[in-house]
């Protein structure tokens, strides 16, 4: 918690494509509405590939390019201002070259750090945790995004109705999107301080609740799940996790819960939000959420709660963010506050 102070000038995001509601891939995948409501409760959500055809439409540097350049235009930056550049997700369009180095260059940034770090739900704060660290070493200014893209791993041309429920859902959990933010050395653009970082792996000798699998040309047409989870487990312990994260950034900051004016809870999807919420129990506070219009966009996700509590905070006002990974499990969260 200790080091210079880094600020956050502003945010953008980029999401793909027109919203897709829960009628249309209802009917695609032949499913209910009701059923989608029940499981998630989230109303739409988008995609960078074609659902009829399944064609990529747009790729995750596109994503990624486009939010990082909003985020440098609204904070009044030129990219020859950015002096380092970190990519989070969990999709990156090849493992060669990374998709940090593709969105450096699309951007126009040469000359400086391109950083990339393979994480989950925990990544855009723990992006945002090595931004500080490269603040506070020097840098005037750098770029920070985060982005997932599904088309690898939710595949429309098996037989779903063959699918168990526990992997379909994941078709109706999941959106694509890119989200971006801009930290400086002084406070310039919207003058939000970064008041602290949480970022600790708390998974020593647990299973995880959350795989996302790769194939190589020698093990591409396996029958095991791209993704699986544990949602027993999940939905059991990001609510314990979001209140020990919360306390434990509020005994950091030496703040009191009553110092609160927003929250940003985690983003698993619209009803695992609404359990988190109650359980953190945090009267009088203004909760920022985005999953029921997005879907669950990985690590675009805060920072598309960031660009909509950006225009709602006033000077002087507080705000925490929580963001629970259950890959293997790790807990995040961040303290803003405008000046």
């Amino acid at each position: 918690m200790s080091g210079a102070t880094a600020y956050l000038a502003a945010a953008g995001t980029a999401l793909p494509g027109a919203p897709v509601d829960n009628g249309t891939l209802g009917k695609l995948l032949g499913v209910s509405e009701e059923w989608i409501d029940i499981f998630v409760g989230t109303r739409t959500r988008h995609f960078a590939w074609d659902l009829a055809t399944g064609e990529v439409h747009q790729s995750l540097t596109d994503l990624c390019a486009e939010a990082g350049d909003r985020a440098v235009a609204d904070a009044g930056l030129d990219p020859s201002d950015i002096e380092f550049l970190v990519v989070t997700t969990a999709t990156p369009d090849t493992l060669l070259p990374t998709t940090a180095a593709r969105v450096a260059d699309r951007l126009g940034l040469n000359y400086l750090p391109a950083y990339q770090l393979q994480a989950g739900c925990s990544g855009a704060v723990q992006a945002i945790d090595l931004g500080r660290s490269l603040i506070a070493g020097g840098c005037g200014a750098g770029l920070v995004i985060g982005g997932d893209v599904s088309n690898r791993h939710l595949d429309l041309r098996r037989d779903l109705s063959r699918m168990p429920t526990e992997e379909l859902v994941n078709y109706v959990l999941f959106g694509d999107g890119a989200g971006a933010a801009v930290l400086t050395a002084e406070p310039v653009g919207e003058r939000v301080a970064l008041r602290g970082v949480l970022n600790r792996f708390a998974g020593l000798g647990r299973p995880p609740g959350q795989i996302v699998d790769w194939y190589g040309i020698t093990d591409r047409h396996t029958e095991r799940r791209m993704i699986s989870e544990d949602y027993k487990e999940i939905e059991a312990s990001v609510p314990v996790m979001a209140v020990e994260i919360l306390w434990d950034l509020l005994g950091l900051l030496d703040w009191k819960v009553e110092d609160l004016d927003f929250l940003l809870p985690p983003q698993l999807s619209t009803r695992m939000t609404q359990r988190i919420v109650e359980h953190m129990a945090v009267p009088g506070v203004r909760e920022i959420s985005c999953v029921s219009d997005t879907g669950n966009t990985g690590n675009a996700l805060p920072f598309q709660q960031i660009e909509r509590l950006l225009p709602e905070l006033r000077t002087g006002q507080r705000a925490l963010a929580v963001a629970v990974e259950s890959s293997k499990w790790i807990k995040t969260g961040l303290a803003l506050e405008k000046l």
